[in-house]
């Protein structure tokens, strides 16, 4: 059988941006578990994992990546593996996983390295065109498609037999047929985890949420059935969206429990809460069953379920942070946007979650390309109402228009991106840089866009603490004794890590 290698490239962020979670890789993991199911053999290289706390700038010091370096990583790629696989799911990263994946085939000249993700999907014809060491692009949905490419490549079948790739065939760049999304999640084998140092995760307390203790990564759902514009989802994933059996997700909770002595669980979905009956379900079934666990949803989720009555079910079951994704205050931007939402029931909705205990986090996005002044002050009155009512805290994040995305392909259509350069895919990381600022409105330049975001900040957490001094004084004391309730005082925790180890590393 075949040995494959799944590497997991650091994580970069833009230098300005407070820290980026470090999180355990979901995506390697699962595909590992899919190749074990098989009869295969699987390693991870998890760059983050294996060096949690190693910070080098990059790019004449715009990026910072956290992680092994690349010739630490290739120098773990086992030298009888089959294939490499490597995922880049942001657009950012593009520029450096590139260079790692050259290095890779220097090392490794006669291995076939296959690529995927939502940035690969988005782009396959760029990255074989651009990487000629890249020799396969998988779009979409991973597990089946690798399954097929290994099973080809053992009977020395042709490659262009598989669907859901991108691939040179005669010198000539195609893609083969597009595969079907998986629809029987539940028999998707669970990650394995046991191939990455999940112990550094765990003991490090890192994770997609705020610190609640040991906590490990999980999804409940596959897919989102939205189409916002400046979403590249649709893509990936195209609208389907499937839910897993609540019991059997139970099953593998309470598996992290007993193996890793997990207190808490992240949910990684892109949308995990719609269908009303599912999280009834899910929350009365950790009640019958006597667990006790806390759990976020830091990623974002839909309102519509939600009413008090849910979210009273949320808290009773563990669920202590939840981040709700308005992206707007505008109406018009909303609709724009195809952001299927209406303010005031969202309003309802988190107004119960703060009165039954749940602690809130909002995403807002500003600079959408034909954004207005008029329609970002409308943000910022609804920013303002956020802070009235008791919503903990907020993510003010510029646009950016990531490949696969529809505003993406309505910007290159126009010229408006002119050409898809490192400079370009660097500059995807503004959207989290509290320093750089880059606009794509006609009405807004990029200068005055950093100064709505800074002027919306101090709206929102100078009208909460100015309402209610208590929870100022509360992060203060969560900051010095090291503890987290909301996403600001993680953010804030994770930036002072990384500042004490940037010292420890300087004074060695």
């Amino acid at each position: 059988m075949a040995h494959i290698t799944l590497v997991r490239p650091p994580a970069l962020i833009s230098r300005n941006t407070l820290q980026g979670p470090l999180t355990p890789p979901i995506g390697p993991a699962y595909l590992a578990g899919s190749l074990r199911k098989a009869g295969h053999t699987a390693s991870i290289i998890d760059a983050v994992g294996e060096a949690p706390f190693k910070i080098v700038e990059l790019f004449n010091g715009s990026m910072l990546a956290t992680g092994l370096g690349i010739e630490e990583m290739v120098e773990r790629v086992p030298g009888h593996t089959d294939l490499i696989g490597i995922s880049c799911m942001f657009s950012h990263e593009w520029p450096y996983i590139r260079l790692l994946i050259e290095s890779l085939r220097r090392a490794f000249p006669n291995v076939l390295i296959l690529s995927g993700g939502e940035h690969i999907t988005a782009l396959p014809e760029f990255t074989l065109d651009q990487c000629r060491a890249v020799d396969l692009c998988v779009l979409g949905e991973g597990e089946e498609t690798l399954l097929d490419v290994v099973a080809h490549l053992e009977r020395r079948g042709e490659l262009s037999e598989v669907s859901g790739l991108a691939l040179r065939d005669n010198g000539q760049i195609s893609r083969t047929c597009a595969r079907a999304r998986i629809r029987h999640v539940d028999d998707i084998p669970w990650p394995a985890w046991d191939l990455i140092p999940v112990e550094n995760y765990l003991s490090q307390r890192l994770g997609y949420g705020v610190d609640l203790g040991r906590s490990m990564p999980i999804l409940a759902t596959r897919g989102c059935p939205y189409q916002c514009t400046f979403c590249s989802s649709p893509s990936m994933w195209t609208t389907r969206y499937v839910t897993r059996k609540p019991a059997l997700l139970l099953d593998e909770i309470q598996t992290y429990i007993d193996t890793y002595g997990a207190t808490n669980i992240d949910f990684y979905d892109l949308t995990a809460i719609i269908k009303r009956d599912w999280i009834i379900e899910f929350c009365r079934l950790i009640g019958e069953r006597g667990l006790k666990f806390t759990w976020q949803l830091p990623s974002g989720t839909r309102s519509e379920a939600i009413d008090p009555e849910v979210s009273s079910h949320l808290f009773g079951a563990g669920c202590r942070n939840l981040t709700y994704a308005p992206e707007s205050g505008s109406p018009t931007t909303l609709r724009r946007i195809k952001k299927v939402v209406k303010l005031d029931r969202m309003v309802k909705s988190m107004r119960g979650a703060v009165r039954n205990g749940v602690n809130l986090k909002a995403n807002i996005i500003i600079g959408f390309p034909d954004e207005t002044r008029a329609e970002l002050r409308e943000t910022m009155l609804f920013i303002a109402r956020m802070a009235w009512i008791g919503v903990h805290d907020i993510s003010i994040s510029m646009f950016s228009p990531y490949p696969g995305s529809e505003l993406y392909e309505g910007l290159r259509a126009s010229g408006r991106i002119k050409d898809l350069s490192d400079e370009y895919f660097l500059s995807l990381a503004a959207y989290t840089d509290m320093k750089q600022s880059v606009s794509w409105s006609d009405h807004v330049s990029s200068q005055e866009l950093g100064l709505w975001r800074i002027f919306g900040l101090l709206l929102f957490y100078g009208g909460q603490y100015l309402m209610r001094p208590w929870r100022l004084a509360n992060t203060l004391v969560n900051v010095v004794i090291n503890r987290q309730e909301s996403r600001l005082e993680k953010s804030l925790h994770d930036y002072l890590k990384r500042i004490f180890h940037s010292q420890l590393v300087k004074s060695s």
